[in-house]
């Protein structure tokens, strides 16, 4: 028997169990085992540990996106109250004006605002209008109940109009600070206006006749 024969070729076993036995750690793919899967071979069964942790990074991403979600709820209704309670504190303080308004439009309206004191009610008006007061209820305009209290009526009340303002009604933003008190009549129709053109013709034709 030569000497080649003689000696025998070292055996070579590969563990493949995927538990080690003595410690009980799930084992990484050894560098042999890459050979053979790349060679062809059949690949391991899949790790019901690597599963387990894919489904439970699946929920934690879950739970992360709803929890952004509410925050970001809960932020937008945090900042939609502040406004609320900006908008309300700023109405009360510019309610508590509106008398001061009424004033300086009576003095306006007797030729008493003039000089500084007509500056500075420009001032006050324009600053109020810049946070956003705005009044309403002008002679012509439709009657509103939401907007206008009547306390005169002329006229058969189909369609009234404001035929007379005594108080201006103020508002801030879509709260209604005050309303206006006014005076309500019938629309001018375009039949009413030929008709007391003529009257007035006819009371200028006797006149003059006199």
């Amino acid at each position: 028997m030569s000497q080649g024969n003689s000696e025998q070729e070292p055996v070579t076993f590969v563990d493949k169990r995927k538990i080690d036995p003595e410690t009980g750690d799930v084992r990484e793919p050894t560098a042999v085992e890459d050979i053979v899967v790349g060679n062809g071979a059949e690949a391991p069964a899949a790790d019901p540990l690597a599963d387990t942790i894919s489904v439970e990074l699946a929920e934690r991403t879950a739970d992360l996106q709803r929890l952004t979600a509410e925050y970001a709820n809960y932020r937008r209704r945090v900042d939609r109250d502040r406004k609320t309670a900006i908008d309300g504190a700023k109405a009360s303080v510019v309610t508590e004006l509106l008398g001061v308004l009424d004033d300086l439009d009576r003095a306006r309206a007797h030729g008493d605002l003039e000089g500084p004191l007509k500056a500075v009610a420009d001032k006050l008006a324009g600053a109020l209008h810049k946070q956003g007061l705005e009044e309403f209820g002008a002679e012509g305009e439709p009657f509103d109940p939401t907007l206008h209290e009547a306390v005169q009526h002329e006229g058969s009340g189909h369609d009234p109009v404001i035929g007379l303002v005594m108080r201006k009604g103020y508002r801030f933003g879509d709260r209604v600070l005050r309303h206006a008190l006014v005076g309500v009549t019938d629309p001018v129709t375009e039949a009413a206006e030929p008709a007391a053109e003529t009257e007035a013709s006819d009371a200028d034709a006797e006149t003059s006749n006199d």
